[in-house]
């Protein structure tokens, strides 16, 4: 049974529950049991998302933790969307380091989005090219996007209006994705390439925003 195929199942016996308590209660612990035997299936690539976070600390300081421990969960615990493959590819490495990018880069504020749309840019051509797409890398990429950008205008954007429609262009996405999902009880489509070109217009406005801010001057 393919990542996808178990996904929906999993979401409809949570629809058939009626999403009681109870019904919650079975859905994690369904989908909690099927995460670690796919990641069992899978150590090279638990073991490399593990590395990479482990070095992201490293370099932090430790600084980060719950941000790096949140990504980590989320990365081990959906390895199975790798679905043949056994270990991470170069843009799924990318893409896990953008996600990290509010943890890696707070001393380089003007420059991290710059990084963030060429990182984002390259896994997706990476991903192509060597015939390394998969649900894994997508869905990744949709919520690296959408944690990334929302912490960096909800922190260092002053414009509210320019903060409101951050959340309109990458948080409800995602919201709106899940809810479809819990409501038909199978996994809804990721954005098509026409939703996300707003998404990309705001994404180089930020960037430039934060680019024209000028470095504090030393005394």
């Amino acid at each position: 049974m393919g990542s996808r195929e178990a996904t929906d199942a999993l979401l409809t016996a949570l629809r058939e529950d009626g999403w009681r308590p109870a019904g919650w209660a079975r859905f994690l612990g369904r989908a909690a049991r099927r995460s670690a035997v796919q990641a069992a299936r899978r150590p090279r690539a638990l073991t490399e998302v593990t590395a990479l976070h482990g070095a992201v600390l490293l370099l932090t300081r430790g600084q980060g933790r719950r941000w790096i421990t949140v990504s980590w969960a989320l990365a081990a615990a959906h390895l199975g969307m790798l679905e043949q493959r056994s270990r991470l590819s170069v843009a799924d490495v990318l893409t896990l380091c953008r996600a990290s990018l509010p943890v890696l880069g707070t001393r380089h504020v003007r420059w991290i989005g710059i990084v963030a749309i060429a990182t984002d840019v390259a896994d997706g051509r990476l991903a192509r090219r060597r015939h390394a797409v998969c649900p894994f890398g997508t869905y990744a990429d949709h919520l690296a996007d959408a944690a990334f950008w929302t912490w960096l205008v909800m922190r260092h954007e002053p414009n509210r209006y320019l903060r409101a429609a951050a959340l309109a262009v990458w948080a409800a996405p995602v919201v709106t994705v899940t809810a479809c999902s819990l409501t038909r009880g199978r996994m809804a489509q990721a954005p098509r390439p026409v939703v996300l070109r707003p998404a990309a217009a705001m994404q180089a406005l930020i960037a430039l925003r934060r680019l024209r801010d000028r470095p504090p001057q030393r005394a």
